[in-house]
């Protein structure tokens, strides 16, 4: 074949094919839309699927909250944990016979104790204490003080220094158990 013969059946094809350049962009076009349309589509699903795995965490996580509520509540009915100050009921003995008994004010009620006090060679008195979180507020005749628990170091007097299960009313004023 000829160069003339190559030209004449590149022309038949072409003729056969009937296609115009509107038509082959009409089809791109065509397709570009579909492509477009689908992307859109699967972005819709994502977002479908992100909300309904986010709204399954957050009622996961009000689920545990409501679990561990009743939890605690039902804890609460086995184990009570009790006032703080209550562990501090009994005898305790501070230097040169100062001395402190602490008893509940079972009239009172909860939180409320009587202290029976030496507090010094010369003053000792019966006065009404509060339980405070973890503290016992009290009046005597020198005015409002506190009662914490400490160890002997913060009694501030040197007698009670090595001990351990202490309480302080104030620098030179405390009382520990033996």
């Amino acid at each position: 074949m000829t160069k003339t013969g190559y030209a004449l059946a590149v022309l038949v094809l072409l003729a056969g094919c009937k296609q115009t350049a509107s038509d082959i962009g009409n089809s791109a076009s065509a397709t570009a839309n579909s492509f477009g349309n689908a992307a859109d589509n699967l972005a819709d699903r994502t977002d479908d699927w992100g909300d309904r795995a986010s709204n399954r965490i957050d009622n996961a996580s009000a689920t545990d909250e409501a679990r561990i509520g009743k939890l605690n509540d039902r804890m609460g009915k086995l184990v009570d944990p009790g006032i703080p100050t209550d562990k501090w009921v009994g005898r305790w003995r501070g230097v040169e016979g100062l001395n402190l008994v602490i008893a509940k004010d079972e009239k009172k009620g909860a939180g409320h104790y009587t202290l029976t006090q030496q507090y010094t060679l010369d003053d000792k008195g019966v006065f009404e204490g509060t339980g405070v979180g973890d503290v016992i507020q009290f009046r005597r005749p020198d005015g409002d003080q506190t009662l914490r628990e400490t160890d002997g170091m913060a009694t501030g007097l040197k007698y009670l220094a090595t001990k351990k299960d202490c309480l302080t009313v104030k620098p030179g004023e405390g009382y520990c158990r033996d």
